[in-house]
């Protein structure tokens, strides 16, 4: 296989787009704690290992090149068009990048950066305060930025599926599931009653619906 005329072995692309949506993501989270080191580095390993499949070495195409060849016999499998997994299975025709779910991807992608530097915004000046980040997208969910994560990995995953990807992203939900809890037992000593009336009122990943914000502020 020529890897530069199939858009493979480009691994200064792989280095330039993991650097640039890494130093992205971090200039908006920041990471200070143990805890944040983990999130942001659990999101690092899937950036990789995504852009080395999408420019450097297509090993999901590889290790599924029999089946492949058997299911879609007139698919280029090296083709960089190929690795848009998704298209192929759904048999979609034309180009990829045009494709409804290329295009639901960056709707993924650009919400969720949005989300996460909007949220990154609140809960700095809460910090400065020493208060309780309640405001913004902290007033209809208690985790944006662990939402926003996983919104940007969704993204990722109907671009570029890969095998190591899709193992990750399931792991990924339950590790950051869990630091949520590990969180909220830090806020709710930290900040006692205030904590429990806020996570009373916020749900915690997904946003409560209109009926469901009324029932609430009735209980409040």
């Amino acid at each position: 296989m020529n890897h530069d005329a199939s858009g493979y072995g480009l691994w200064s692309l792989v280095i330039f787009n993991s650097a640039f949506f890494l130093m992205f993501v971090f200039s908006f989270f920041k990471p200070q704690t143990a805890r944040d080191w983990r999130t942001f580095g659990a999101f690092a390993a899937f950036v990789v290992a995504l852009f080395v499949e999408m420019y450097g070495f297509p090993l999901t195409i590889y290790l599924l090149s029999g089946w492949l060849q058997t299911k879609y016999p007139s698919l280029d499998l090296f083709s960089h068009d190929s690795g848009h997994l998704w298209s192929t299975l759904l048999g979609e025709t034309g180009n990829p990048h045009f494709g409804a779910l290329h295009i639901a991807s960056y709707v993924f992608l650009g919400f969720g950066f949005y989300l996460l530097s909007n949220a990154w915004s609140v809960l700095y000046h809460a910090q400065r305060r020493n208060g309780l980040a309640k405001a913004g997208p902290y007033a209809r969910i208690r985790h944006p930025q662990y939402v926003a994560f996983v919104l940007i990995l969704l993204g990722f995953l109907l671009q570029w599926p890969t095998l190591l990807t899709l193992l990750m992203f399931p792991i990924l939900l339950i590790m950051y599931a869990r630091l949520a809890v590990t969180e909220e037992a830090e806020m709710r000593q930290r900040f006692g009653a205030e904590f429990e009336a806020y996570a009373a009122r916020t749900p915690r990943f997904l946003p409560a619906s209109r009926k469901e914000r009324a029932s609430i502020d009735l209980k409040a």
